[in-house]
């Protein structure tokens, strides 16, 4: 008999001459050589692997695939729309040049008169940068009767050296550009021409906290209030502590929060005890105790490929089907999303798709089968999980919003490796909570911050965050 490198149970000729104790030494040590050679094979695609695990260059395991490779070249393609930049009105320029030859290209004659049409040419240029700096001289009288009075700061200058738009673009190089203080510190120096240092960054730093935070007690606030949120979190680190970055992420504004724990606290605290509006997550534990979930189909997806990719024929086959009914599901969806059909056309079309599912699951959970009775049984159980979308206007299949809005946390992340302290982690959730609200709210966060750092220096609260407030 030939010798088989990867058994997957004892063969019967030695299983007769074995023990109890070796036998079951045995098996233990075949499961865990089958849990080791389950996660060589994780993917991006088949688990929670991060996009970014893998090379860019790697090629993707051989896997039959439905959609063929297209024939096209890279690039914009014959007869594409046509994107340029328009020119701006010449009375919009600050300078006008009108050019005219003199003589004729052919005879040299002479030429005289104006072109009704000139080909116009405008060029982009930055001006030199010049820090403007105002000196304000209190001066200090003494009265005839011995005291002595000082002039006070006219109303909203700030009582540091730094102006509202010098701390908010400090604040949004570290927040939405991800550069280290350092490299901010070396940007303001080298391009503004503004004397910095790492430590005075930090003070500009906590100064955008404190003008920005009122309106983001605000926004957390409302969560509660939010029918439907998207939540998601993410490791980060917090000095020498594992911490988590959460995210909420409602219609029209994002709230983010850095805390120590990935426990089910992190979801009440800020939502409360009783919230019962519907939430987008995936299958995490903290979140079963919400009322309303509606589970992501894109983790689902890649649950069911990872079946689909196992050695077992049995989840080998469940996990085919599982996923050819799910791309059925996205198929519908993408119609419903492009206008194509309506929701009751996609109600109907979800039917089928819905029952297949259904059936599958329901199937593998009475299998027996240790490779996805578990996830079989979970996913028959709470089915009224999967599929809220078809009932509910402001609800999609996936949790692709709060995976769109933490991917720019992630990567900030990767590039600082977390916080220092308890104040940058502030810093950091309020940062990105005003950068993805006013990208929702199609706001410049420029602008919004300058208006927070002018109404702090004039002892106001910043505008409100909240849309139509």
């Amino acid at each position: 008999m030939p010798f088989d490198p990867s058994p997957r149970s004892i063969p019967a000729e030695l299983d007769a001459e074995l023990t109890p104790a070796a036998r079951a030494f045995i098996e233990l040590l075949l499961a865990r050589i089958a849990e080791l050679e389950a996660r060589l094979g994780q993917t991006p695609q088949n688990s929670s692997l991060p996009p970014s695990s893998v090379h860019p260059h790697a090629k993707p395991q051989s896997r039959p695939s439905a959609k063929k490779k297209s024939k096209k070249q890279r690039g914009g393609q014959p007869g594409h729309a046509k994107h340029e930049r328009p020119l701006i009105p010449s009375d919009e320029c600050d300078e006008v040049h009108d050019l005219k030859p003199t003589e004729c290209r052919r005879c040299g004659a002479p030429l005289h008169g104006r072109d009704g049409e000139p080909l116009r040419q405008q060029v982009w240029e930055i001006p030199p940068i010049q820090p403007h700096v105002t000196e304000y001289r209190l001066h200090r009288l003494v009265c005839r009767c011995g005291a002595s009075t000082c002039a006070k700061r006219p109303a909203g200058v700030p009582t540091g050296t730094a102006g509202p738009r010098l701390v908010a673009l400090a604040a949004l190089l570290m927040g939405c550009y991800r550069q280290s203080k350092r490299r901010t510190a070396l940007f303001l120096e080298q391009i503004l021409g503004q004397p910095c240092s790492p430590g005075w960054v930090v003070k500009l730093q906590t100064r955008a906290t404190a003008a920005v935070r009122p309106s983001y007690d605000e926004l957390a606030a409302a969560l509660p209030r939010s029918p439907t949120l998207a939540v998601d979190e993410s490791p980060t680190k917090e000095a020498n502590d594992k911490a988590w970055l959460w995210t909420y992420v409602a219609r029209l504004f994002t709230v983010f929060a850095v805390r120590g724990s990935r426990e089910a606290t992190g979801v009440s605290e800020l939502l409360g005890e009783a919230y019962d509006g519907i939430v987008h997550c995936d299958r995490a534990r903290m979140y079963l105790a919400l009322a309303q979930l509606q589970w992501c189909w894109a983790h689902l997806k890649r649950d069911f490929q990872k079946l689909a990719d196992s050695q077992d024929p049995r989840a080998r086959r469940l996990g085919q089907c599982l996923g050819a009914a799910t791309r059925r599901l996205f198929e519908h969806w993408a119609e419903f999303r492009a206008g194509t059909i309506s929701r009751h056309a996609l109600v109907r079309r979800m039917g089928p798709v819905r029952r297949r599912i259904e059936q599958l699951l329901e199937r593998g959970a009475a299998s027996g089968c240790r490779a996805f009775q578990g996830l079989c049984r979970e996913l028959y159980e709470h089915r009224q999980r999967l599929w809220r979308f078809l009932r509910h206007e402001d609800v999609e299949p996936t949790n692709n919003a709060s995976e769109r809005a933490l991917r720019h946390a992630v990567i900030w992340r990767k590039l600082s490796f977390g916080t220092q302290s308890a104040a940058g982690s502030r810093f950091v959730e309020t940062m990105l909570t005003v950068i993805e609200t006013c990208r929702q709210q199609k706001r410049s966060a420029f602008d919004y911050l300058v208006q927070a750092l002018k109404a702090q220096a004039a002892g106001r609260q910043a505008p409100s965050l909240l849309p139509g407030a």
